[in-house]
């Protein structure tokens, strides 16, 4: 079966917006075209993909069956121009990547900036998440790099080997916390302080988790889980809970004397980060220009 690209374009925007008047001047068309558009991809895959209600459109079967078919074969063919667009010299086109806390507060900053001092018709979407958030993005070309820890390469991902660069997590605490005050702090001393943690099963939870294991220790009781790396700075500047976090993630705090490391002796963990990309299929030119600014930044990381 083959798929003409504006219907798929008309389908995905109907999905998008939940109604066929907005989709209509979304897509600057009329009502009536676009319906037609609709029943022309319908009368194509030989089934119904909207039921029609008085307050929107909602997908059949059908219709969510084919929605992530719809999205690849539309980004696919964006990814395609891009591509030809650089081979014939033509810079522009979307950066996308997703990256975990540590790298968008710092590497990937950097990056970006001199990716568009050198191609400014460039533009970027940036995810930030944790790992498992990141891997369906990449899987599901949402992004086209990811970066995160390094992890083992999968049948539909692998890591970009000459892309690697470490970063340490420690103990932290807001500047007046008092456990500052403690003459020879250990790491025992903060199980009885209120914790603000990411979820278990997250990368920065097991690197902490065999810290504490290091030294004997169980796992301080987390009173909050998050995901949110605004929400953990939140809690360690203002309610004064204690976390774990690389030092790019808390580096311009700590710098505002806002969030500082604890000195506590062998409390702290070093992880090996990577840039990852789908195993297979090309890398879209855009993607590439960021890759290779990332290489120059993190080669003496």
């Amino acid at each position: 079966m083959t798929f003409d690209l504006r219907q798929l374009t008309a389908f995905t925007t109907i999905v998008a917006t939940g109604s066929l008047g907005r989709s209509a001047d979304a897509l600057h068309v009329t009502q009536p075209a676009l319906s037609r558009t609709i029943k022309r991809l319908e009368e194509q895959v030989g089934a119904p993909l909207f039921e029609r209600h008085s307050k929107g459109m909602q997908l059949t079967a059908i219709g969510k069956a084919l929605l992530p078919h719809a999205t690849l074969l539309l980004r696919e063919a964006q990814h395609a121009a891009e591509e030809i667009d650089a081979m014939r010299g033509l810079v522009k086109g979307t950066i996308r990547v997703g990256a975990v806390g540590s790298i968008a507060s710092m590497v990937l900053p950097l990056a970006i900036g001199e990716v568009l001092k050198k191609h400014p018709t460039l533009q970027v979407q940036v995810i930030e998440g944790v790992w498992d958030r990141l891997t369906d993005a990449l899987i599901t070309h949402e992004v086209d790099l990811a970066l995160g820890m390094a992890v083992a390469d999968t049948e539909e991902i692998c890591a970009i080997s000459d892309c690697r660069w470490e970063d340490t997590s420690y103990v932290v605490a807001a500047a007046d916390h008092p456990l500052r005050q403690k003459k020879n702090l250990s790491l025992i001393d903060t199980l009885s302080q209120p914790w603000a943690l990411p979820p278990q099963g997250t990368g920065p939870y097991e690197q902490m988790q065999q810290v504490f294991h290091d030294h004997g220790l169980p796992m301080p009781n987390s009173a909050v889980e998050t995901r949110s790396v605004m929400v953990l700075k939140s809690l360690v500047t203002r309610s004064g809970f204690l976390s774990w976090m690389p030092a790019p993630m808390f580096e311009v705090d700590r710098k505002a004397q806002l969030i500082t490391a604890l000195e506590i002796e062998g409390a702290t963990g070093t992880r090996t980060l990577t840039a990852f990309r789908r195993r297979h299929g090309i890398l879209p030119g855009p993607a590439v220009r960021l890759l290779e600014e990332l290489r120059v930044l993190t080669v003496t990381k």
